[in-house]
């Protein structure tokens, strides 16, 4: 009996593991005029409270803007004509660290780091199109045209 008892528990773990709320890096806070989130060939309805993946594309059009907010407490504002990748997302909760990488193509981000980029150096990267920033616990603005 505790062999079948042991395995309920195995699979009970690996389905809770495997869930897709645990796939969640953040969500959607506000949305403004034209904005897109495809992840992989689907495009998503944008709306507050959405849950967003690692891989995410995010597109804004000339009136778009998005606000984010990840569950390491760092806050994106994504402006206008913008197109980003949430490429890289993990963090633990319990020790508060992990590894964060946004690439940014075009457009405007406005970031408040969280507690992934206070944790080590280099935890959190953001890549533009000419450079890779290092992020360390800190807020800034890029601005690509």
């Amino acid at each position: 009996m505790a062999r079948k008892s042991g395995l309920f528990w195995l699979i009970l773990a690996g389905a809770t593991l495997s869930s897709p709320a645990l796939a969640e890096i953040g969500r959607v806070k506000s949305s403004v005029g034209q904005v897109q989130i495809q992840r992989g060939n689907t495009q998503l309805p944008v709306r507050p409270g959405l849950q967003l993946e690692q891989g995410d594309y995010i597109t804004t059009g000339k009136n778009g803007r998005l606000g984010i907010a990840f569950i390491d407490d760092t806050r994106f504002a994504v402006g206008p004509n913008a197109k980003l990748r949430l490429s890289k997302f993990g963090y633990d909760r319990t020790r508060q660290t992990g590894e964060f990488v946004t690439e940014v193509d075009r457009g405007s981000l406005g970031v408040v780091s969280g507690k992934i980029a206070k944790s080590k150096q280099d935890a959190m990267k953001v890549r533009t199109p000419t450079a890779m920033l290092g992020v360390r616990g800190t807020k800034f603005i890029l601005d690509i045209r």
